[in-house]
């Protein structure tokens, strides 16, 4: 399959039926059905905006994860918090909301919510009452495993038309392309 076939497949399957799509099964014919392929294909003006590919691969991958974690009663914010704790260790709440660029108060009600669940313990440092440390729990450290595992079948899933050695060379650039971002580690 080509780029261009893929992204025209994948993006008939996330924007449902169309017009174009019921014009085909209306009139029964294979040009009615043509014109309503032809209608949900992505311009070839944006299939070579390498840009619009990342977007468009992005969005479908954020979606597919996001409703895996929403199954757990989780969120995106959820696992990026507990892997920057298991990565790096306790961190005060503040240090959270500049390392992982949240909004304060939605870090405040991740912590919350993942206090609240038993994965992360907050503890007011007793020199600085306004100062709030927060550290993974076992527990914690148990559900960011099965985040990951789930995380991992997605890549799997979204990647699967690249062998292993495409993965890897996609990967690096990517990396790299993330290095060179303003204001990225």
């Amino acid at each position: 399959m080509t780029s261009e076939s893929a992204a025209s497949t994948e993006t008939a399957d996330t924007t449902g039926s169309t017009a174009g799509s019921t014009t085909g099964a209306a009139t029964g014919t294979a040009a009615g059905s043509a014109a309503g392929a032809a209608e949900r294909s992505t311009p070839p003006a944006l299939l070579g905006l390498t840009t619009y590919l990342l977007s468009r691969t992005g969005k479908t991958a954020r979606g597919r994860l996001a409703e895996r974690l929403s199954q757990r009663g989780l969120r995106l914010w959820d696992m990026a918090v507990l892997a920057a704790l298991d990565d790096f260790g306790p961190h005060a709440q503040r240090d959270l909301v500049r390392r992982l660029g949240v909004d304060a108060s939605d870090m405040a009600k991740v912590a919350d919510q993942l206090a609240g669940a038993g994965y992360v313990e907050r503890i007011r440092d007793p020199a600085d009452r306004r100062r709030v440390s927060v550290s993974i729990t076992g527990a914690g450290r148990a559900v960011l495993a099965e985040l990951d595992a789930e995380a991992r079948t997605v890549q799997d899933e979204i990647l699967a038309p690249l062998d292993p050695e495409e993965r890897r060379a996609l990967h690096r650039l990517l990396l790299r392309v993330h290095h060179g971002l303003p204001g990225a580690p």
